[in-house]
């Protein structure tokens, strides 16, 4: 069962007693999404590049305001956004809506997003004429792809409440999906992390964590 919980910034999040963890920090849902994944992943990415489109790859695509907040960053510099995720556990549309998340982008891509989601679950579909969306109903365990990406948003549970997500070999695996200069971003930074993902052929950064967390890490693919 999911609780509808308000954080410090004022957003909603959904608290999961199953797993037994909030899908985002306490201290700002908002705040954490904005400065983890689309500052310092996405923006990068597009600054890194200067292309025209860019294709991210997310771990626990949740209550999907990841998604939302990159959708909206594309299309207001009109470039094309391709965006795949990994959930195991897929929440419903209704739940989805009860986060409240079109206050924070415009109201076009907000019904966009909440009118496809549920056949995002099943194949690939156009949100829009620059946008994609698939959602691949699976663990990241069993996630295959042929395709790479630009971007991974590293959008696990902690390890505390999933280690599983959190192992070498994981790590390696989702790693194996990026392209050569691509990009490895997520909110979580530690000692066992930055070696798995050093030595999958990264250059580690430390930046400054989101209200809450005093460091994060991005790593860019060398190799």
């Amino acid at each position: 069962m999911n609780i509808l919980t308000q954080t410090a910034d004022g957003s909603n999040t959904l608290f999961n007693e199953e797993i037994g963890e909030h899908y985002h920090s306490s201290h700002g849902a908002l705040q954490e999404s904005k400065h983890v994944f689309i500052e310092a992943g996405l923006k990068h990415g597009l600054e890194k590049s200067g292309a025209s489109e860019i294709s991210i790859l997310e771990v626990g695509f949740g209550t999907g305001l990841n998604f939302l907040l990159s959708y909206a960053h594309c299309e207001s510099l009109n470039k094309k956004l391709k965006y795949r995720s990994i959930e195991a556990f897929p929440l419903s549309q209704e739940v989805i809506a009860s986060t409240a998340y079109q206050q924070y982008v415009p109201q076009n891509i907000w019904d966009s997003f909440i009118t496809k989601y549920e056949d995002s679950l099943n194949h690939e579909v156009k949100v829009s004429e620059n946008c994609s969306l698939e959602i691949s109903h699976t663990t990241l365990q069993n996630f295959a792809t042929k395709e790479q990406f630009d971007v991974i948003y590293y959008d696990a549970f902690s390890v505390r409440h999933q280690p599983e997500l959190w192992t070498d070999e994981i790590i390696a695996h989702a790693c194996s999906f990026l392209k050569t200069g691509g990009i490895f971003v997520t909110y979580a930074i530690t000692g066992n992390l930055k070696r798995a993902v050093k030595s999958c052929g990264f250059e580690i950064e430390k930046l400054p964590g989101a209200p809450g967390k005093r460091e994060m890490l991005r790593a860019c693919k060398t190799i």
